[in-house]
């Protein structure tokens, strides 16, 4: 199995997921969007990648209750005291573990999955079925899983505007641009991932039993200018949200946004 050691390294020693979220506030908001619109009205969920609470604290406060699971025992740490100073640490417990090993949790049965995170950190195609296939049998019937990509070509913008210089590593960008991930012979450290099409997504998951329901951008028409959307307020903001969440399943915008929210049911 492929070492993931880094990306816990990475996660544990320089990962902020509120600031994060903070800076990427579209991606926050559609993703929102979509879990109030398929996921089940109640139930108990298994939140894989939960990190430090970013999606898990607004999920327990709409009753839900929940299985959070994550690699890096630092962010756990941080989720379990958000969760308690929020008073919502009766309907959630904490894991930390590989999401290739989802063990411990057999026997029991989710009403949904997130996997907002885990499927673009493993750079080997059997380690993404791996995690699914684990997902589908813990779901009970109808369950709905919603798992999150990142787009090969939505990234170029981002990449563009903070780190120029990568162009010039031509071996990593023909890499990218062909497999997905950086060459085998890579030094590791930092962000490591697997960079998704859009036309391999559905299909990874049909091919474990999942019937899809949609795909979608959750930063459609804005590449990698968050700020323009970060500072609009009040009915401005709505109405702009409505309109980003009416075209995000539109295919000319998927290959665009940097994140891709996949939902489906078992």
């Amino acid at each position: 199995m492929d070492d993931i050691s880094d990306i816990k390294h990475y996660y544990d020693e320089t990962y902020d997921e509120e600031s994060r979220l903070d800076r990427h506030q579209l991606e926050r908001d559609l993703t929102w969007r979509y879990l109030d619109a398929f996921m089940p009205p109640t139930g108990h969920l298994l939140e894989i990648g939960a990190a430090a609470g970013g999606y898990t604290v607004g999920l327990a406060q709409r009753g839900y209750h929940i299985a959070a699971f994550d690699l890096s025992p630092a962010l756990t740490e941080q989720r379990c005291v958000k969760l308690d100073q929020a008073g919502l640490g009766q309907q959630v417990t904490h894991h930390v573990g590989d999401a290739r090993d989802l063990s411990r949790f057999r026997g029991q049965v989710f009403d949904a999955a997130l996997v907002l995170g885990p499927l673009y950190h493993l750079v080997e195609e059997i380690d993404r079925l791996l995690v699914l296939k684990q997902v589908f049998d813990l779901l009970k019937p109808e369950g709905v899983i919603c798992s999150a990509f990142i787009c090969r070509y939505g990234i170029l913008g981002d990449l563009m505007r903070k780190i120029p210089k990568w162009i010039e590593h031509q071996d990593e960008v023909r890499s990218v641009l062909e497999h997905g991930r950086d060459p085998e012979d890579w030094p590791r450290g930092g962000f490591r991932g697997y960079f998704a099409t859009v036309d391999e997504i559905a299909p990874l998951h049909e091919s474990i039993g999942f019937e899809t329901i949609t795909l979608a951008a959750v930063e459609p028409a804005i590449s990698a200018d968050d700020e323009s959307y970060n500072q609009l307020e009040g009915q401005q903001r709505q109405l702009w949200l409505d309109l980003l969440f009416e075209i995000s399943t539109e295919p000319s915008t998927l290959g665009a946004s940097r994140h891709l929210l996949y939902i489906g049911r078992k």
